[in-house]
């Protein structure tokens, strides 16, 4: 029960700071980053559950889904391009 509390916690902390105002986490915002859509837009709530949830793919195996942000054009991990977003600077 408590693993469930704690992945719903998770979920909304991720799904509803990117989808926000805020395009981003706080440790995004430290870093001056934010969570777009391709076109450069403010994601909504279902789009930043999707890429929640797709990071359990992108870590699933050997971490490969994180290992492609450095090698792909945009620097979009398996989580980013399964969602259709982007982190770029502010």
């Amino acid at each position: 029960m408590f693993a469930l509390l704690g992945l719903a916690a998770s979920w909304l902390y991720y799904a509803v700071l990117e989808s926000g105002s805020y395009q981003g986490t706080l440790g995004k915002m430290l870093l001056n980053l934010k969570v777009t859509d391709l076109e450069g837009e403010q994601i909504s709530f279902s789009r930043a559950t999707g890429r929640f949830f797709g990071k359990f793919l992108s870590s699933f195996i050997i971490y490969i889904g994180y290992i492609m942000i450095g090698l792909t054009e945009k620097k979009q991990g398996l989580h980013d391009i399964l969602a259709g977003c982007l982190v770029v600077r502010k």
